[in-house]
């Protein structure tokens, strides 16, 4: 909305045209979604315990964390609002990719409301059932899909890229309707993995604020076009080359606008992450956890980086992972592989510190982020 507002006045006021680029906008949504989180969050915070909206803690978790009893909860709705009023106000709002990733993350965040709010209406309750969560995220991620393929004028590959290899070495070609089972399964996952990660204080929004800075600057990548000066038979002109093309990576038309989306996760995540650190005045709750899980694979699929996001969103893979291995073999043998599933409380088990937990996860997050990166030259 700013955006083109200030663009249209460029004419008037020439230092305007700075925000025809979008590595300027980039930097201003990620301002703007930490002012606005950074600012807001003491009075959110307050409000929140004046409406005794207080987490609710599961009874088989130990004494430190019954201490968290009703601490506020829900906070992840002004960080979904600052991310999608920032990327309203620097998106080109023409981009329908723009469009698709915050309707994703807008409908995520309203399961994730109704699953809190009926936790902290019957205290005790499990909120949503599986089934429901599941049935509402695949409906959503359907919907998208097919707006994609057949309500846009998108031009959108039904290819998926392989990480490591480049783009016009390997690759797997997937019917369309197969393809896009495929990415409600991604954005559907991420979704849960982000939200079986949200359990202790500041473990889910670090590697978040980690893949939404990796996948911006993939997005930028994927649609960027860079014009130099070069010389050519001694006379000097100007030449442009794509950075996917040099880079062997897919080339998505606009992907360069969901770079701003997830500078706006980056700013309004750190904003959280001030208020959310060991001890938490603040838990996002499922309306922040599922938002920014769907955000961030849903930005995997449009960017093309659907088996790269493997990489990237390992931690949270990893604890997805956990529960599923944990709940399937005890059913086939009655034992446990973990002492408690997610494995973060498989090491709070091991009388690892919450803190140790918390900041060696955003260690491996970054790990896992820089490898994927680096998968890129190897390409």
């Amino acid at each position: 909305m700013l955006f083109h507002l200030l663009f249209e006045l460029r004419e008037v006021f020439s230092p305007l045209n700075v925000f025809r680029y979008p590595s300027f906008r980039v930097l201003v949504a990620m301002v703007t979604s930490l002012t606005i989180t950074w600012a807001l969050y003491p009075w959110f915070i307050r409000l929140l315990q004046q409406r005794q909206i207080g987490q609710v803690i599961r009874e088989e978790l130990d004494d430190n964390h019954q201490a968290k009893r009703n601490t506020p909860t829900m906070g992840g709705i002004l960080l979904v609002v600052a991310v999608l009023l920032t990327t309203f106000m620097w998106s080109d709002l023409r981009n329908p990719l723009v469009w698709m990733v915050m309707a994703v993350t807008f409908c995520f965040a309203a399961i994730g409301f109704l699953d809190d709010a009926l936790k902290l209406g019957q205290r005790g309750s499990a909120g949503l059932s599986e089934k429901g969560k599941l049935l509402g995220q695949f409906a959503i991620a359907a919907g998208v899909m097919a707006w994609l393929f057949w309500g846009s004028d998108v031009a959108f590959s039904t290819t998926l890229y392989f990480p490591f290899v480049s783009v016009d070495r390997f690759t797997l070609d997937l019917p369309i309707v197969l393809y896009i089972a495929f990415s409600m399964f991604v954005i559907a996952g991420a979704s849960n993995a982000v939200n079986l990660t949200d359990g202790l204080d500041g473990l889910a929004i670090g590697p978040t604020i980690v893949a939404a800075a990796t996948f911006g600057l993939l997005a930028y990548m994927s649609a960027t076009v860079i014009t130099m000066p070069v010389a050519v038979a001694g006379v000097e002109t100007w030449a442009s080359f794509e950075v996917a093309e040099y880079l062997r990576i897919p080339r998505v038309e606009g992907a360069q606008e969901l770079a701003i989306f997830c500078a706006a996760i980056v700013g309004a995540g750190v904003g959280f992450l001030w208020y959310n650190t060991y001890p938490a005045q603040v838990f996002m709750g499922d309306v922040g956890s599922l938002a920014l899980g769907g955000a961030l694979g849903t930005v995997a699929v449009l960017t093309k980086n659907e088996l790269l996001s493997a990489i990237i969103l390992g931690i949270f893979v990893v604890e997805a992972l956990s529960v599923l291995i944990q709940r399937y073999y005890y059913k086939l043998t009655g034992k446990r592989v973990f002492l408690m599933a997610p494995i973060h409380h498989h090491f709070e088990k091991k009388n690892w510190s919450e803190s140790q937990i918390t900041v060696r996860f955003w260690i491996l997050s970054i790990l896992l982020c820089v490898l994927a990166l680096a998968s890129l030259k190897l390409r």
